[in-house]
């Protein structure tokens, strides 16, 4: 069988597997056992992490890299037009429900390790879609030894060396209940002082447009629910926002936090709470950003890997960059068909992709 065809086999099984997250409903059983079956000169360690994710660890000889996909997906909607967990191939396209993000990845993975003999490690991983990163985590606790990652994500083959990083807040703000008509109803309605907030951030973010770094531009921000109150006539007691940020790899995350939380009336705020961080890419110390994300140019130079723009989307690339790897992001498909109803990626895609891994395993590494 061609390399392709071999891919699509894999392919075919992995989509079949229902690993969507949510539920998370994800044991070390079904799809990790299809995967030992096709590695049988891997060492391997399955690992259950709890709450769905599991992680599976191969690793051939003493590579000094390491090759990371997750295998969960996001939940099929009924817009499907056909089943999601049977891959159907029409004209160049694979079609199936985490064939694009990303089990294409893995399948091509699997592929070039079957025809190759050179050293290789592999990190599947069932935590991503879920914002919830205890599989990578682990992983990077422990004494792995590797000093380079790439982790498979959509970019069209292209190595993708900086994306932003990603930050969601709550934030309660605090009033006084009371009737509308009274004079001090301005400064005492907790929706009022949250709105207050809310356009002072949003100056601050227009502000920063003129910022750059390896091709991305200004602060993304986004206030994504308000509420508060009981109806019109009354001075709202409590009101909660939600938003989210994603900086430049130059920018600090913390600063912004303080910022941000500066903006709002220190009497009138009750709560301010990051629920979710996710680094840039490279992390560390912003002042080394472009240092390291040259270092990372090197590294797929070095590999014969095509060099992408930045992007705007978060991964978990950031988190291996974060623990001192090199590291980039690199994959088959395209992010447009990401999470869509009829997912698909390009027969093309998959094939440059395992080419590519086939070379790099067959190279001294």
């Amino acid at each position: 069988m061609t390399l392709l065809a071999t891919t699509l086999k894999h392919l075919e099984a992995l989509v079949s597997f229902d690993t969507r997250n949510p539920p998370r409903d994800i044991g070390t059983d079904g799809i990790f056992d299809y995967l030992r079956a096709q590695l049988p000169d891997f060492r391997i360690e399955v690992t259950d992490h709890g709450a769905g994710a599991v992680s599976f660890f191969a690793v051939r000889g003493q590579p000094k890299r390491v090759f990371n996909v997750h295998l969960d997906t996001v939940p099929s909607s009924p817009a499907w037009s056909a089943s999601p967990h049977v891959l159907r191939i029409e004209g160049d396209r694979a079609i199936g429900l985490g064939a694009c993000d990303i089990k294409g990845a893995a399948a091509a993975l699997v592929a070039a390790a079957q025809v190759t003999k050179g050293d290789a490690a592999f990190l599947f991983t069932t935590d991503e879609e879920a914002n919830d990163a205890r599989c990578i985590a682990a992983f990077l606790a422990r004494d792995h030894g590797f000093g380079e990652a790439i982790i498979a994500e959509p970019t069209r083959c292209e190595a993708v060396l900086a994306h932003r990083g990603i930050s969601a807040v709550r934030m309660a703000f605090k009033g006084q209940a009371g009737h509308a008509s009274a004079e001090n109803a301005l400064s005492l309605s907790a929706l009022h002082n949250a709105m207050r907030w809310g356009t002072t951030a949003l100056d601050f973010v227009q502000e920063q447009h003129h910022l750059r770094f390896g091709g991305l531009t200004g602060l993304r921000f986004n206030i994504g629910r308000v509420e508060g109150g009981i109806k019109a006539n009354m001075i709202a007691p409590s009101a909660e926002v939600r938003f989210g940020f994603r900086p430049l790899p130059s920018q600090d995350m913390d600063r912004l936090h303080a910022t941000f939380r500066g903006f709002a009336n220190a009497d009138a705020l009750d709560e301010y709470e990051e629920t979710f961080r996710g680094p840039s890419l490279p992390s560390g110390d912003v002042a080394r950003a472009e240092e390291r994300r040259l270092a990372a140019r090197d590294l797929a130079d070095e590999l014969g890997l095509p060099i992408g723009n930045a992007v705007d989307f978060w991964t978990e690339a950031s988190l291996f960059s974060a623990a001192g790897l090199t590291a980039f992001v690199y994959g088959p498909g395209d992010i447009a068909q990401a999470h869509t109803a009829d997912e698909w990626v390009a027969l093309e895609q998959l094939q440059r992709y395992a080419d590519s891994v086939a070379r790099i395993l067959d190279q001294t590494n």
